[in-house]
């Protein structure tokens, strides 16, 4: 189902999902908020119901110029309340992530725990942070402010090299829905991705010290988009999370592990 709710594109895998435990899934960057197959699965075999919700300046949800981290868990709290539902698992891959933890900090009583793959951590300041990313490019533009950044999408190029064998090999098979989205949501133009790197290398609005939900930290050791350092980072940040490592993971393969993070 697909509806607009608090002027956001929302995607419900149920119709009336009042009184229902989801997983709220926060989608990377770039994507369109469309619930992804492999995600609606691995829901599907926990009894989950899954809202996806596109962030501002993806889709059809409208722009948020200036937004932060906060902003858009801030901005998601009407949504659920709307929907109804008891309880909410908040799980973001890669540029998800900052959000699904901000939505612990912004609705402590409703999300139960939160789950993680490859999110970066907040920006340091330093260039300590940017440390084997492989294509940083965007993050450093945006370090710089709006206009750098907006520079720097005229003629940014997808460099393959920041995925691993793994990664293709998760593209070509259970998560090939990823791809296909993520080329959907680049077709409609870089607004989403661009707030999106801005939020992250300025103050996301919240402590990830006041996060009082369990959190697991799902991290491929071979990402070369988000570096493990990031998880580390996070983990010694947020008073209840696991890390959960993966040597043989790059940045795509490591959602394979969504069930057994669900699990833990």
């Amino acid at each position: 189902m697909r509806r607009r709710i608090a002027g956001l594109d929302v995607h419900t895998s149920l119709d009336d999902l009042a009184g229902r435990d989801v997983l709220l899934w926060h989608h990377g960057s770039p994507q369109t908020g469309a619930i992804l197959a492999p995600v609606q699965a691995v829901a599907d075999a926990h009894g989950l119901a899954v809202v996806s919700v596109a962030r501002p300046a993806y889709a059809g949800s409208p722009r948020h110029p200036g937004r932060t981290v906060a902003d858009v868990a801030t901005g998601l709290v009407p949504v659920l309340d709307a929907l109804g539902v008891a309880s909410v698992v908040s799980v973001g891959a890669s540029g998800g992530g900052p959000h699904a933890l901000a939505c612990a900090a912004a609705m402590p009583g409703l999300i139960r725990a939160v789950v993680t793959f490859a999110s970066p951590a907040p920006f340091s300041g330093d260039d300590s942070w940017f440390e084997r990313m492989r294509a940083p490019g965007g993050l450093w533009a945006a370090v710089e402010g709006e206009a750098a950044r907006r520079r720097f999408a005229e003629t940014d190029a997808f460099d393959a090299e920041q995925f691993v064998d793994v990664d293709f090999a998760a593209l070509e098979g259970e998560w090939v829905s990823l791809g296909v989205d993520a080329a959907a949501a680049e077709a409609e133009g870089p607004d989403g991705l661009i707030d999106d790197d801005l939020a992250f290398t300025r103050p996301w609005g919240f402590d990830l010290a006041g996060v009082s939900a369990s959190v697991v930290l799902v991290q491929g050791e071979r990402d070369r988009v988000i570096p493990p350092a990031h998880a580390r980072r996070l983990k010694a940040a947020l008073p209840h999370a696991t890390l959960d490592l993966h040597p043989a993971d790059g940045h795509v393969s490591v959602l394979r592990h969504l069930g057994a993070a669900l699990r833990r």
